[in-house]
């Protein structure tokens, strides 16, 4: 078996980004710890594991640029109505009203740099 643990997304400063990811989109912290030096590693993630979110450090025009202009991420949820809800009232720019797809339901938002990602819901199986 092989699975994607951990992807890089880059970041300002990792208190905020904690901010956002914790608390407007409901991750759970999985790592944060500072290594002689001052390095510190910070991982989020859904809290029923999956992939990963490695919050590092990015330099100037490097952040919220995780894929040019396309959307970055993909955001799954099995409550599309709760999590679209929750994320608005922390705040989360949606770039679009969610939207009918064949593929579920789907809106693009913005992470809090101006990144995009989609919040999607498959449809029932």
């Amino acid at each position: 078996m092989i699975r994607l643990r951990d992807v890089t997304f880059l970041v300002r400063d990792h208190d905020e980004a904690l901010a956002f990811f914790v608390d407007a989109l409901g991750f759970v912290v999985r790592q944060d710890e500072t290594f002689d030096g001052g390095w510190r590693r910070v991982v989020v993630g859904p809290a029923d594991g999956g992939t990963g979110l490695v919050l590092a450090l990015g330099g100037d025009g490097t952040v919220g640029r995780q894929a040019g202009d396309d959307v970055a991420f993909f955001l799954e949820t099995d409550d599309f109505a709760a999590q679209h809800a929750r994320m608005l009232g922390h705040g989360v720019r949606f770039r679009e009203e969610p939207r009918h797809e064949p593929y579920g339901t789907v809106a693009v938002f913005e992470d809090l740099y101006g990144g995009a990602w989609d919040l999607i819901q498959p449809p029932a199986r």
